[in-house]
């Protein structure tokens, strides 16, 4: 079977599966965190959070280690089973983010590992908006992705308004750097416009605190 046309299936030069988490494994053995995508998405306290373009798992299988609820979603057989292998309790679901409909829906939506940058050109207002569909009323997208791509956030933030999403936060890391406009990563936070939420609960979303 032909693999879809994308820059992931272009461009990679990491490997996949197994191979893919060397690169982690390394940076964990040098006393490096590897976990700051999952500390960044707890600061919402969310209860049930899809890891949309999971790879092997990583971010899923820490936050499921959390408490959470996670449904880990891939296009990549490969980078797939290796995530069944290590952590085979949890739900994992192959398939286009711009097409899948999981019939249940998310506190928050994460797209972390440049997922947006690597989708099929052209298709990225489609993902947003079908990830917005699983979204809880006031539920949040949380995105981040390098800005060295035709990709970038003005184009990203136009899709998220189209899926009526608004942009409460913007970092230039995952563990919370300030946004500014020379930063070459943008860590995003958009919730949905019907959000049924109190004050606080929307305080916390707007500033990322817990």
């Amino acid at each position: 079977m032909t693999e879809p046309t994308s820059r992931w299936n272009a461009e990679r030069t990491e490997g996949r599966g197994a191979e893919y988490d060397t690169k982690w494994e390394r940076i964990a053995a040098a006393g490096g965190s590897v976990h700051g995508e999952a500390d960044f998405v707890c600061r919402f306290r969310p209860r049930r959070v899809l890891d949309a373009g999971c790879g092997t798992g990583r971010v899923a299988i820490e936050l499921a280690a959390r408490g959470v609820d996670v449904v880990g979603v891939d296009l990549d057989a490969v980078m797939l089973d290796v995530a069944r292998t290590k952590a085979p309790d949890l739900t994992w679901v192959e398939g286009s983010l711009h097409e899948i409909a999981l019939g249940r829906a998310f506190d928050v939506v994460v797209t972390a590992g440049n997922v947006m940058i690597f989708v099929e050109p052209g298709s990225e207002s489609g993902v947003v908006g079908n990830l917005a569909k699983h979204l809880v009323p006031g539920g949040l997208l949380v995105s981040g992705f390098q800005l060295d791509h035709s990709y970038g956030l003005a184009r990203y933030d136009a899709d998220c308004d189209a899926a009526g999403l608004a942009l409460v936060d913007r970092h230039a890391t995952w563990d919370g750097a300030p946004w500014t406009e020379d930063a070459g990563y943008a860590v995003s936070v958009h919730r949905g416009a019907d959000a049924e939420c109190d004050d606080a609960e929307c305080d916390d979303a707007g500033d990322g605190r817990a």
